[in-house]
């Protein structure tokens, strides 16, 4: 008997254990959570999610206790296993009291120490870790799996065309960083990134072109710049990208020429995979860190002709002012189209405005959360008024929903400029007095992007989407690939 004991052993030992480490953002948590699907689909291997208590708690209301307890952690109806870390802010970060650069301190300072007894955790219930890959701003994660002994891949879940901006602009490849400095903020001007076509300094990420010292995300600056040191290390990890080589071919080129290891393997998102089983909630994306408002607005949505709805979500972190807030209400109630409206709490409560139910019309429907690919993957949606984000822009290609691009940070507007230049959407101007997105420009960008033209072209990337992610399309052969490698050994 003690003989079978070690061999099971054994066999549990030598299973694939991939761990993927997300920041507890929204955002961060939904790429890595497709990727967790995707990997679980084509290997069979164990996978497991481990993202911060304060997300955890949210996701998983109650089982936080009982995860801790059993060591393996909660397992979702996918099939996918999550594990907290404790990032020093059990409790949340509230960026009304919080200091983000204090924050960010604390979360390798206790990630580290917290995602090692995770690592040791899982190793001591025979269930140890054969791969960590972890999403951008956890750079530390590398440093904590090869401490214990663990290879490691990074998820970039943005564009590589802004991987390839910030590569270039830490390393100051061809005098780029001196460039986008010359440029003095002036958002038309134009910048060469090497290898890349022509941008304008409001398509590049916002941490390369807003240099104050009074802005008081700066330091993520920093943590990229970190990350674009490592990716110059003998031992960079490869780099699997939420994007597909047909999407982003100069970028991705770009950064291989200059010794980039990158691995697209795009776009990652469930619904493109096979159907979960019968009475799964693994397709539409359950286990957010917001409650959705229950089904009504799909059934509405049941209602509405093919292709009138505008569907309107500026994500989970961007801030909505109660000037934007009236714009939007008054250029979509002008324009007579039905409309589904994302609003969160703390923006509709935000500067005393108005109720959902005067927001909403006679045409509209305004929601608190909602499933968005079930939404964007209804019949009755036409078009998408989105803040960029490159997990909604990704959605909406997919999806074949023409974008109407309102970007406000970060990758944003490299996202709304990829939007332009594969013909899905147009980017919307902005007031320049605080840039709020006025009523007139939002029917204008509406007229334009519900089109014959931008349907057309959007209905072409959706299938090349499609196509890449699809059982021996090109993001498929590379995560089959990557895997076969991992196997193996390599790293």
């Amino acid at each position: 008997m003690p003989a079978m004991v070690e061999e099971v052993r054994a066999a549990v030992a030598a299973e694939p254990h991939f761990l993927v480490v997300t920041y507890p953002a929204q955002g961060h948590i939904n790429p890595a959570r497709h990727l967790a699907r995707r990997l679980l689909r084509a290997t069979g291997a164990r996978v497991t999610i481990s993202t911060a208590v304060s997300a955890f708690r949210k996701m998983f209301p109650g089982d936080e206790e009982g995860a801790a307890a059993a060591g393996e952690g909660h397992r979702d109806a996918a099939g996918v296993w999550y594990v907290p870390y404790s990032d020093g802010y059990d409790a949340g970060f509230d960026r009304d009291v919080h200091d983000p650069t204090h924050y960010m301190s604390q979360v390798k300072a206790v990630g580290s120490r917290t995602l090692g007894a995770v690592l040791e955790r899982l190793r001591d219930a025979g269930r140890p870790v054969t791969l960590v890959v972890y999403t951008l701003l956890l750079s530390w994660v590398a440093d904590v799996a090869r401490g214990h002994g663990v290879p490691v891949a990074l998820y970039w879940i943005q564009p590589a065309t802004v991987l390839a901006a910030y590569l270039h602009f830490f390393r100051g490849t061809d005098g780029v960083d001196r460039a986008i400095a010359a440029a003095g903020g002036d958002p038309m001007a134009t910048v060469r990134v090497p290898g890349l076509p022509p941008l304008r300094i409001r398509d590049l990420p916002s941490f390369i072109t807003n240099t104050s010292e009074d802005d008081p995300y700066a330091f993520v600056a920093d943590m990229f710049r970190e990350l674009v040191d490592i990716l110059g290390r003998d031992d960079s990890p490869s780099v699997l990208a939420n994007t597909f080589d047909a999407m982003e071919p100069e970028a991705v080129a770009s950064l291989r020429e200059h010794g980039v290891d990158i691995v697209p393997v795009g776009p990652v998102l469930s619904f493109l995979d096979e159907a979960p089983a019968p009475g799964s909630d693994a397709k539409n994306g359950s286990n957010d860190l917001f409650r959705q408002d229950g089904t009504g607005y799909l059934e509405w949505l049941d209602a509405q002709a093919p292709g009138s709805v505008v569907y309107i979500s500026f994500g989970s972190l961007s801030m909505m002012s109660k000037r934007q807030i009236e714009e939007v209400a008054r250029g979509m109630s002008e324009s007579g189209r039905p409309f589904l409206w994302v609003l969160r709490e703390d923006n509709r409560s935000s500067e005393g405005a108005a109720d959902a139910a005067s927001l909403g019309g006679e045409r509209g429907m305004v929601v608190e959360w909602c499933d968005q690919v079930r939404v964007l993957s209804h019949p009755a949606v036409g078009c998408f008024v989105t803040h960029c984000g490159w997990n909604s822009t990704l959605e909406a290609v997919a999806c074949g929903v023409p974008a109407v691009g309102v970007p406000q940070w970060t990758d944003q507007g490299t996202n709304a400029w990829l939007v332009e230049r594969l013909g899905t959407g147009v980017r919307a101007a902005v007031s320049d007095k605080d840039g709020v997105l006025e009523a007139d420009e939002l029917r204008r960008c509406l007229d334009f992007a519900t089109s014959e033209m931008v349907r057309a072209k959007a209905t072409v990337w959706s299938e090349k989407a499609r196509a890449a992610a699809a059982e021996g399309g090109s993001s498929e052969r590379n995560l089959r690939a990557f895997v076969g490698k991992q196997l193996a050994g390599g790293n």
